[in-house]
């Protein structure tokens, strides 16, 4: 008898249908209550979902942070998430929102739906979202107007990174809107042009293709149908990275420095805390290019655990402690860091 009441309280208990009928009335209130702790733990301001943000081809989500009594002519600075993240997850760990509301410039975070992409991931390999003013490149577009007129930014510093897919995203709203952002970095990334299926997609994220520096600038040049200013580009990748090749990071530098028009063997490089960077610079001294190979990381985000704007709030998968803040890094090359008080 006892066995028989052991065998079936273990195959109750052990069954995750009846075990969760058992526990699903608390559920809610019970994730709702965890939600609230963690937004209490993690110090980061929330975003806000905005909605009619203009035509949505992509079919994407909008979420913004905008501090209160944000100056006319701040910065802008879009982030796109990579894959099997989303806005809120990513901004917890990278902390822009943070350092935004520290600092006084506004942020946007497009989200790709699992509708689009059961991975969550921008679909960066197909030419229907990558070609201007078309899909999920078209619908970032308008997120960034709305909220450039809204806010009245100023439309001359305008930013843009992103990790992984949303590392590629970036690639290609650089290449495809070079008019529209005053500079943008890829995080392990590809470059402009590396697949136009999801079969190639794989494919190159194992290894680039195979392209000389004036065939990928080719693709970057085609890409809008005219080039006035261009940004300035900077490329993050660590040598560890066993998702996304580094091949592809040397491709995107060569793509780059190509539509720069700069020599390849004209840069200067410096070491720190891990990091090798190298930069190529204009006539004026103004970083165009730059390189940061990151000794030892694997496929993420380079951000560093601890408090305040420009910090990791929360540990995320994809999101790795290189013992520097990409986020702060990022924010002080694009000058959008208050100046400290004396």
């Amino acid at each position: 008898m006892r066995d028989r009441f052991k065998r079936s309280m273990e195959s109750f208990f052990f069954d995750p249908e009846r075990f969760g009928e058992l526990f699903r009335p608390f559920i809610p209130d019970f994730e709702q209550k965890a939600a609230t702790v963690r937004r209490r733990r993690n110090a980061g301001p929330d975003l806000v979902e905005v909605k009619g943000f203009g035509s949505n081809p992509g079919n994407l989500r909008m979420l913004e942070y905008v501090p209160d009594d944000l100056p006319a002519d701040a910065p802008l600075v879009v982030v796109l998430h990579g894959c099997r993240q989303t806005a809120d997850s990513y901004d917890r760990a990278a902390g822009w929102a943070a350092l935004a509301r520290e600092h006084g410039f506004a942020v946007l975070y497009p989200e790709q739906r699992e509708a689009n992409n059961p991975r969550r991931c921008f679909n960066w390999f197909r030419p229907s979202e990558v070609t201007r003013d078309r899909g999920e490149l078209a619908s970032i577009r308008h997120m960034i107007e709305h909220l450039r007129t809204r806010t009245r930014a100023d439309p001359t510093r305008i930013y843009i990174t992103g990790l992984s897919a949303g590392g590629a995203m970036t690639a290609a709203m650089l290449a495809s809107y070079p008019e529209l952002f005053a500079a943008g970095a890829i995080i392990a990334g590809l470059p402009f042009g590396a697949a136009r299926d999801a079969r190639r997609a794989l494919a190159a994220m194992e290894q680039v293709p195979d392209r000389n520096a004036r065939e990928w600038g080719e693709l970057v040049r085609a890409a809008a149908p005219a080039q006035g200013r261009l940004p300035s580009v900077s490329v993050w990748h660590g040598t560890a990275d066993r998702t996304v090749s580094i091949s592809n990071a040397e491709a995107l530098v060569a793509q780059w420095l190509d539509v720069h028009g700069l020599d390849p063997a004209a840069f200067s490089e410096t070491r720190a805390k891990g990091r090798r960077s190298r930069r190529w610079r204009d006539a004026d001294g103004r970083s165009l290019v730059s390189f940061h190979r990151i000794a030892g990381l694997g496929h993420g985000t380079p951000v560093t655990r601890g408090k305040g704007g420009g910090y990791a709030l929360r540990s995320e998968p994809f999101m790795l402690d290189a013992g520097f803040s990409s986020t702060l890094e990022l924010a002080r090359e694009w000058g959008v860091l208050r100046p400290k008080r004396q």
